[in-house]
């Protein structure tokens, strides 16, 4: 295991600060809610400590593994991913109109959001195996996009199926920057953004989407136009996030959270408990954290010494951000409600063990580029510098 003075230390205390706003603004949405803790005001507050010590486990596994040992753990990453999603097909358990999750005892998974932590790694591994074969080409080609568009198509079409548009949105960001990062030819990026908004027309108009994800649409359209049905959530979002003014109205104190008026709040909109209770100047605090990991992200995948780390730690970065401004537009308004989480600090399992074995690659990645022993190969550092 690298020693500590390698492990990128800003990177880490911005994501445990992440983690303790996370276990106080869920503990404040659900501790008032009789409906979901069966009377208990510490359930959730105890759930999610137990999420966040199975996350720190699983991150530091991850920033164990030897780096040889982590290129050959992707493949099954990947394909444990792609099981997951064709078993959610069959066996899973349709929530708010997805059929995105198993259950496994006491405990309820969705693959989806491990998915998107295989694609970036899947992606990652045909480009550096690809410039390794190819030792003295310094461009990526394209059978090498071909390669990785087939890696990011498997799990995105049987995500699709399920239907959820908020994963899909998010894994076709993520795909595009890693693409972009990776090198590919411009022609390349235009296609690729122009099928994806080519798909998104299609299941609009073809009956793939539910009724209420494209009413959904509709009210992001036009927010009066169902502000009691398919707008109701981003209208109380907005409601609970400006009571809130500058400094807020205390933690475990705001209006609209002890209410009850904002659906699920302790997961896709536990931004709306920030903004209220902690203010302008709490939630401007979380986003900062938030836009500090996905800096870190960007610098070491600018100082990684190979292919793998600095596409896979680049597109870690692309899909954390993507899907936190989706998290916090639709609460604001400014983005469809998709019904993704918000990385780090919404309530539940899946969506932070994805994130902490991201953040473990992360932490693995800028450890193996401190060390002064590691060379990256010869067809890897020229596909780094050579474009």
């Amino acid at each position: 295991m690298p020693s500590l003075r390698r492990l990128d230390k800003v990177l880490l205390g911005a994501v445990l600060a992440l983690l303790v706003l996370s276990v106080l603004l869920v503990w404040s949405a659900t501790s008032h809610r009789a409906d979901l803790t069966g009377g208990d005001d510490t359930a959730y507050l105890r759930k999610q400590l137990v999420n966040i010590v199975i996350g720190g486990v699983l991150l530091l596994g991850v920033v164990a593994l030897d780096h040889r040992w982590v290129r050959i753990a992707a493949p099954l990453v990947y394909l444990l991913s792609l099981v997951g999603l064709v078993l959610v097909l069959f066996v899973g358990s349709t929530i708010n109109g997805s059929r995105s999750w198993l259950h496994l005892g006491g405990m309820s998974i969705q693959p989806s959001e491990f998915a998107k932590l295989a694609v970036v790694i899947g992606m990652a591994l045909v480009l550096a195996e690809r410039t390794s074969a190819a030792r003295w080409r310094a461009r990526v080609g394209s059978v090498d996009v071909l390669l990785m568009l087939v890696i990011a198509g498997l799990p995105a079409a049987l995500i699709l199926l399920q239907p959820d548009l908020g994963t899909m949105l998010v894994l076709a960001a993520t795909v595009f920057g890693v693409l972009a990062v990776s090198g590919a030819r411009r022609r390349w990026l235009v296609l690729v953004l122009g099928s994806a908004v080519s798909v998104a027309a299609v299941a609009l108009s073809s009956g793939v989407l539910k009724a209420y994800q494209v009413d959904r649409f509709l009210a992001f359209v036009n927010p009066d136009l169902d502000p009691r049905g398919a707008g109701y959530n981003v209208e109380q979002s907005r409601i609970a996030i400006g009571n809130g003014g500058l400094l807020g109205q205390g933690l475990f104190h705001g209006s609209q959270t002890r209410s009850g008026f904002v659906p699920e709040q302790q997961t896709d909109f536990v931004f709306t408990v920030a903004g209220e209770e902690l203010g302008l100047l709490g939630a401007g605090l979380l986003i900062a954290l938030l836009g500090l990991v996905i800096w870190r992200a960007l610098v070491i995948a600018r100082r990684a010494d190979d292919t793998f780390g600095r596409v896979a730690a680049a597109g870690i970065a692309c899909w954390f951000g993507f899907q936190a401004f989706q998290n916090i537009g639709m609460c604001l308004g400014i983005m469809p409600v998709t019904g993704v989480p918000l990385p780090f600090v919404s309530y539940g399992g899946s969506s932070l063990f994805a994130g902490m074995l991201a953040v473990g690659l992360l932490q693995n990645i800028h450890a193996r580029s401190q060390a002064p022993s590691y060379v990256a190969p010869l067809a890897e550092r020229r596909v780094l510098v050579g474009r």
